[in-house]
């Protein structure tokens, strides 16, 4: 059950009309990114961990080169700075979610119809759905010593992650809050991100338990080198704005080692 790894006194994700609410949509709209600190269970939190521990090594390791907008081919024709010409390395380990335990407290979370319902209040979208993905819809992602995720953009308008453990040194979530918008990519600041000339980014720093709600359409965004051999690890909670979404099978290929 929920109230077994969620903090229901502290977070009442089932009172849609619960003033929390409203102070997640106010931060998501001003900062780009929330985080509810101990939305995990203090108690819950351990067995969390030995379960991600217990699994991670089956990750698929994924290793790439890409720009910040996950264009399929670079516009050579650009200036040799333009933020579309600047490649950044992504490599980490994806576990599937028809690897995870269905005890494994991400997995609770997602296939909750009360956390589902509250993810839809937060994100102010008139309903959500689970993935039908059997790989995606919940994952564990793992970043060993020397993984990172580059600077980039994301495809979808907002993601939703769990924190299960931080690594030794490095790895602490980073980001651009809002730095670009519809109508303007606004190239020049993004270009200062890439290249470390930019003193509007900063850290999302969560700590193991902590739920994460983000905008990252807009909000260029990034996980840092990871340092010492305790990994960096987490989830991510897909909620699509359509029924029946998959990753295609180029893409599960990609991500998870394998199709299904």
């Amino acid at each position: 059950m929920i109230g077994d790894v969620v903090d229901l006194e502290r977070y009442p994700i089932g009172d849609l009309d619960s003033p929390f609410i409203a102070h997640c949509r106010e931060a998501l709209s001003d900062q780009g990114a929330v985080k509810l600190d101990g939305f995990i269970r203090a108690d819950a939190v351990e067995q969390m961990v030995a379960d991600a521990r217990a699994v991670a090594g089956q990750g698929y390791a994924n290793d790439a080169t890409h720009n910040a907008y996950f264009d399929d081919e670079v516009d050579e024709s650009l200036p040799v700075d333009h933020p579309r010409r600047i490649l950044v390395r992504s490599a980490q380990k994806a576990v599937a979610m028809d690897t995870l335990p269905a005890s494994f407290a991400p997995r609770v979370v997602y296939d909750s119809d009360e956390m589902l319902r509250f993810v839809a209040a937060v994100l102010e979208q008139a309903e959500l759905y689970r993935s039908a993905d059997p790989l995606d819809g919940c994952n564990l992602t793992v970043y060993e010593e020397g993984d990172e995720l580059g600077w980039h953009f994301d495809q979808s308008e907002f993601s939703v992650t769990l924190m299960i453990q931080r690594a030794e040194r490095g790895g602490d979530f980073e980001y651009a809050p809002n730095i670009r918008e519809p109508a303007d990519e606004h190239y020049l600041e993004v270009r200062e991100v890439l290249l470390h000339e930019s003193l509007r980014t900063a850290k999302l720093i969560s700590e193991p338990g902590t739920l994460a709600f983000f905008r990252g359409r807009y909000s260029l965004h990034r996980v840092p080198p990871v340092e010492g051999s305790t990994p960096r690890m987490n989830s991510v909670l897909t909620y699509p704005v359509e029924p029946g979404h998959r990753l295609s099978a180029m893409a599960q290929q990609l991500y998870y080692g394998r199709t299904a």
